[in-house]
């Protein structure tokens, strides 16, 4: 290849947001996401091991899968049923710190739950994030019913829902893509593949080399992405969004990310994945593989970065002070929304 062809493929690599319609603010502020959610995350595991956390469950390394993904979603308007590790496509859709520090220090103001689940079990009705159990998967079923509500009253909506390659062994996951591929749904499921349900590696977990091929068996589209490309999720999100909001049908988009850190606070990965491995895999960074990209595009200076990451580290250290500060639950209203509050009539 000559150096004008190369200089030229290049440019077309650096520019590919271009292509996409993605104007340099929207990407900007997609790289900030990015960073907060890392930041956050961070934070949290800090305050797991200051004893005021109790658990915590990581997205660290998913982060351009989810705020690809959310790029192509309507906030208030599409639904997300999210997974344990979806902080950053919960921040990409309107969640705030403070309200992701109010449910890790439990307390009242939490408008995931009120201070009564544990954190990562994300809900924000004006977001139309919807809550979901510790069970893994059965918020699959429950953005089926979403996606199959929206078509019986005729809304422009579309559900997603996320789910770890281990919860495609679920039940559930079966049943809900078996029922919106019968019923052609406005459904999207995307698997956050990152090669572990907590300990147990992908060979162990299937027969296929990416979920995206099981798709055919239910009558659905399946795409393959690398998770750690921003972009190339988004264009794979925005395509499935624009087919399910046409009545064409769901899709499965399997992504292909990378565990950063043990599967929870509870987990140590260094008993099963070997050094080599995870050495590997920190050399995978999607922040900072997408500010790679947004430098060479001349889309981001070097001290836009550091006010980028400056700013989220004080709003991180704002939230952190006034949810420690918050007030807790109320013991007197343990039972709300658990059982009925009136009688028959």
């Amino acid at each position: 290849m000559s150096e004008d062809a190369s200089a030229r493929a290049t440019r077309a690599r650096e520019l590919r947001h271009e292509a996409l319609g993605l104007e340099p603010e929207r990407l900007l502020t997609m790289y900030r996401q990015m960073v907060l959610a890392r930041a956050i995350d961070r934070r949290m595991w800090v305050l797991n091991r200051q004893g005021k956390a109790p658990f915590v469950i990581s997205g660290q390394g998913h982060e351009a899968a989810q705020v690809g993904a959310a790029a192509a979603l309507r906030p208030g308007v599409d639904w997300l049923c999210p997974y344990y590790r979806d902080l950053a496509f919960c921040l990409a859709l309107g969640l705030t710190p403070l309200d992701f520090m109010l449910s890790v220090f439990a307390r009242r103001d939490d408008p995931s739950s009120g201070g009564r689940q544990m954190p990562s079990h994300f809900s924000l009705p004006k977001a139309h994030i919807a809550t979901t159990s510790s069970t893994v998967a059965t918020q699959v079923i429950h953005a089926v019913g979403i996606a199959y509500a929206a078509r019986a009253r005729g809304l422009d909506e579309v559900a997603v829902t996320c789910v770890g390659e281990g919860s495609t062994s679920k039940g559930d996951w079966h049943e809900g893509l078996n029922f919106a591929g019968v019923h052609r749904l406005p459904f999207i499921c995307i698997v956050q593949d990152n090669d572990y349900a907590i300990s147990v590696p992908h060979r162990l977990q299937m027969g296929v080399d990416s979920v995206a091929a099981r798709a055919a068996g239910y009558g659905m589209a399946g795409v393959t992405v690398d998770g750690g490309d921003l972009l190339a999720v988004y264009e794979a999100t925005r395509e499935a969004v624009e087919k399910g909001r046409s009545g064409r049908g769901p899709t499965l988009i399997v992504a292909k990310v990378a565990r950063f850190t043990s599967h929870s606070s509870d987990d140590d990965q260094r008993r099963y994945r070997p050094p080599e491995e995870l050495e590997a895999m920190l050399r995978r960074d999607p922040v900072e593989r997408f500010r790679t990209y947004l430098q060479q595009a001349s889309l981001l200076s070097d001290q836009d970065d550091e006010r980028i990451q400056q700013e989220c580290t004080s709003e991180v250290d704002r939230a952190v002070q006034i949810a420690e500060a918050a007030e807790p639950p109320d013991a007197s209203d343990i039972y709300r929304h658990v059982f009925s509050e009136s009688g028959p009539g």
